[in-house]
């Protein structure tokens, strides 16, 4: 494929905005020495970027649907519901992203895991980089939305992982949490299928964390939501962030940054302790993209009243309705983050916990060419997946110039 130069832009790249032109060959960011002293040729197109911000494409670890659509739910439409989400998240600026399925029967994991199959994205929607299982092995306890009836114990470790999920071939991350019986023994077993672990709906100490991550967990689901709230003498799981025991380079968490399922004040303390581990997440459901109103979800009745997402006749937040880039904006003002920081939060993070940097989360040369051209105030102006333009806002297209 011929050699495409956008020009006039501030990439993030290396921690920084720089001004420097992005040079896109087959799909990939190519370095344009190798172009002009090696191969000695000029690129075959240009894209005046109108001096926008050139970021990763955002990747979303945790998200329950949107559109009108939900992964765990109706599992006769999930390849339908991929379809809708992912082509949806490209305004958003969202490349990649895990669909999430909440705590499930063993029939509805063997019906949806196998239609949730990894796939690169493109023109049809943001690639699908595996799926997010969050549950059933948590804490009745902290199970928030998730249907209590379908909630396990782990009786016998890893091997009723396998029992309860059947294939795990399209499976990238589990949610569990650490203080079940046997949780260690699932933790290795997964992460020795390259499979991420997350602790998250738990009511576990710190040192039940702990073991975990020593078992091989890097994650943690949804920050201060459906865990133990933080107490000095006990601080839960949130007291990983700074445990002595961890190598906290290698801890990871999501937090949902929407102004409702965590204070501003939480981000700040979050984005203080470990600003390397934060990985922005929407945790968004159905009704995301569809307005306030009344909406039914699988076997409930959900209520959207502004920002907030409820279920029908009780204050429980059964997911949120926020955006990818709605996040980040919302980070920016609350953490008082920079917008590298921030914009780093939702690629770079997120794709070095889940270890594909060689592919994923940044810009550097030999990566695929999966960014989002911005504006100065984060919002999208172009969605861009293996060098190819898939989404641009109203007014926003930037043009293919053949280079005379």
């Amino acid at each position: 494929m011929p050699v495409t130069q956008f020009k006039n832009c501030r990439i993030l790249r290396d921690h920084e905005l720089v001004r420097e032109d992005l040079w896109v060959e087959n799909g990939r960011i190519i370095n344009p020495e190798e172009l002009f002293y090696v191969q000695k040729r000029p690129p075959a197109f240009q894209v005046d970027c109108r001096g926008s911000i050139v970021a990763p494409g955002f990747i979303d670890v945790q998200i329950n649907g949107g559109f009108g659509y939900d992964f765990s739910f109706d599992e006769d439409k999930t390849e339908e519901a991929v379809s809708v989400v992912a082509r949806g998240l490209l305004a958003h600026g969202v490349t990649s992203f895990l669909p999430t399925v909440i705590t499930s029967t063993p029939e509805t994991y063997r019906k949806v895991l196998p239609r949730l199959n990894k796939r690169p994205g493109g023109e049809d929607g943001a690639g699908v980089l595996g799926a997010h299982l969050e549950g059933p092995f948590i804490s009745r306890e902290k199970k928030g939305a998730h249907p209590v009836q379908h909630i396990r114990p782990l009786e016998k470790g890893f091997e009723t992982v396998k029992e309860v999920y059947g294939c795990l071939d399209n499976v990238a991350m589990v949610t569990l949490a650490p203080e079940l019986e046997n949780a260690c023994d699932a933790v290795e077993g997964l992460t020795e299928r390259g499979i991420v672990v997350s602790t998250g709906h738990s009511a576990g100490s710190i040192m039940d964390g702990e073991r975990a991550f020593k078992s091989g967990a890097r994650f943690m689901t949804h920050l201060f939501n459906a865990m133990t709230k933080f107490h000095h003498r006990d601080p839960g799981i949130i007291g990983m962030l700074t445990s002595k025991r961890l190598p906290l380079h290698e801890l990871y968490y999501g937090i949902i940054s929407d102004g409702i399922h965590t204070h501003p004040a939480a981000l700040r303390i979050a984005y203080k302790t470990h600003p390397n581990g934060l990985c922005l997440v929407t945790d968004a459901v159905a009704p995301m993209g569809l307005g306030s109103g009344r909406h039914h979800i699988g076997d409930m009745d959900v209520v959207i009243e502004g920002e907030r997402a409820l279920i029908e006749g009780t204050d429980t937040l059964c997911g949120s309705i926020v955006t990818m880039d709605g996040c980040i904006r919302h980070f920016m003002h609350s953490a008082r983050c920079t917008t590298v920081e921030a914009l780093e939060a939702a690629s770079l993070h997120p794709a070095t916990a889940l270890g594909i940097t060689a592919q994923k989360g940044t810009l550097e040369y030999g990566s695929d060419a999966d960014f989002v051209m911005l504006s100065d105030d984060v919002f999208v102006r172009a969605t861009y997946i293996a060098g190819r333009q898939v989404f641009a806002a109203p007014g926003q297209a930037f043009i293919h110039e053949p280079v005379q």
